[in-house]
């Protein structure tokens, strides 16, 4: 098996979210006790997004952290969360082993399940910038983001509440997916940040969940064992 590196502390919640499911899936895979090597990274999330440099500065530690799993003997190596796949390229070439894109594999997943027309929830700069929905676009799905309105406020709820594992809000963002689900006649909804999937789980609402952090992680892990 290959070896997994993983870029983690964007937030810490998520990437105990990625372990969580690192191990669930490992269990449903292989057999008992057999785990993919797995090492991760965490970031300074202080450091890194109030980075006087921008995403300039931000990219600088995304590299240094992914040159740092390689040389620690990564064979594959992913972030995981979604925002900062604003400059995946680039940090993609600055290693030499490959990365894995979430975004590559949510839209991989969304057309496998026959789908078409999706909801992209995530962060102000993920639902508001141009690489997470072009890239979906690319892929032929039709993509939808919520309001400017509704963007501000799920990225302070993502923030302020999800990132110290804080659900006081899952209500809001169940009703703003069933909102989206009777006004716009999305099929599904892709989880874009992956605090996200702390609070809505399969089942929570009426469309179907793309949990990015799962699908993500299936991927690395399918990749290892290749």
């Amino acid at each position: 098996m290959k070896k997994i590196g993983i870029i983690g502390g964007m937030t810490p919640e998520s990437t105990s979210y990625y372990y969580r499911k690192y191990i669930e899936i490992s269990r449903e895979r292989f057999e008992p006790y057999v785990y993919p090597e797995l090492i991760i990274y965490s970031i300074n999330f202080r450091e890194f997004w109030a980075n006087p440099k921008g995403w300039e500065g931000r990219k600088e530690i995304l590299i240094n952290a992914a040159r740092a799993l390689e040389r620690a003997g990564a064979e594959l190596i992913a972030m995981s969360a979604n925002t900062p796949h604003k400059v995946f390229p680039d940090v993609q070439k600055a290693v030499g082993v490959p990365m894995v894109s979430i975004i590559d594999a949510v839209a991989e997943e969304v057309r496998r399940r026959g789908l078409k027309r999706v909801l992209l929830l995530g962060t102000k700069t993920t639902m508001s910038s141009d690489f997470y929905v072009s890239a979906l676009r690319r892929s032929g799905l039709e993509v939808l983001v919520p309001r400017e309105e509704e963007q501000d406020r799920l990225n302070e709820i993502i923030f302020n509440e999800l990132a110290f594992d804080n659900l006081k809000n899952k209500a809001w963002i169940a009703e703003l997916i069933e909102k989206y689900a009777r006004e716009e006649k999305i099929e599904g909804v892709i989880l874009g940040c992956t605090e996200l999937p702390l609070a809505i789980k399969h089942g929570d609402v009426s469309v179907e969940v793309f949990d990015t952090a799962e699908i993500h992680m299936r991927k690395l892990i399918e990749l290892a064992v290749e």
